[in-house]
């Protein structure tokens, strides 16, 4: 059987590859324990994608399941209109489009190319601000294309027992910082057991 990573873990990924090790240690049973407030709104405002009642439409599929054969990926997608072929990533709120950001709704398409579906245009909304930032398509950045390959690459082959942090300002901000057993910061005083 064949190990299929999640798409969201491109993101985690890129900030910290301990992550996807500890929200796997950790499950959604503990979330309250190490999720911030940024996350747990995030999660909320992912609701009505999750339960499927963004939309009544039957050109819009929400949250659908996806995947790649190529890549080695799988995951659900937020919005996706069949008719007009466009593919919609929704985030709480977007200051910077991170190179995680970008690789996941590049996943997202490549999925769906895979199980047949057109996807002509892709884009990130940010639902603070009811922004939309429309995104070139994998093929017509081949810079990023090339590096969201080789980030999968990495992600699909990493070694959990090798990996030494590097960013100390990463830490800091870390979820985990807790609960990890190598970080570069000390760990917050919890005021005893």
């Amino acid at each position: 059987m064949e190990l299929y990573l999640k798409i969201t873990y491109l993101n985690d990924f890129i900030f910290c590859p301990l992550s996807i090790y500890y929200h796997q240690l950790y499950g959604n049973l503990a979330e309250r324990l190490y999720y911030n407030d940024a996350q747990l709104d995030g999660k909320a405002a992912h609701e009505a994608i999750d339960n499927q009642h963004y939309s009544t439409h039957k050109n819009i599929l929400q949250g659908i399941d996806v995947y790649s054969d190529e890549y080695k990926l799988c995951g659900k997608v937020d919005i996706f209109d069949v008719e007009k072929e466009l593919l919609t990533e929704r985030k709480k709120h977007i200051e910077t489009i991170y190179d995680g950001y970008l690789f996941q709704l590049y996943a997202q398409c490549i999925c769906l190319r895979e199980m047949r579906y057109e996807v002509k245009q892709i884009r990130f909304y940010s639902s603070d601000d009811n922004k939309v930032y429309p995104v070139e398509l994998p093929e017509n950045n081949l810079k990023m294309f090339e590096k969201f390959k080789n980030t999968n690459s990495e992600m699909q082959n990493f070694n959990v027992d090798l990996y030494e942090p590097k960013s100390p300002e990463k830490c800091r901000n870390c979820i985990y910082n807790d609960f990890c057993d190598r970080p570069l910061v000390p760990k917050a005083y919890n005021g005893g057991f």
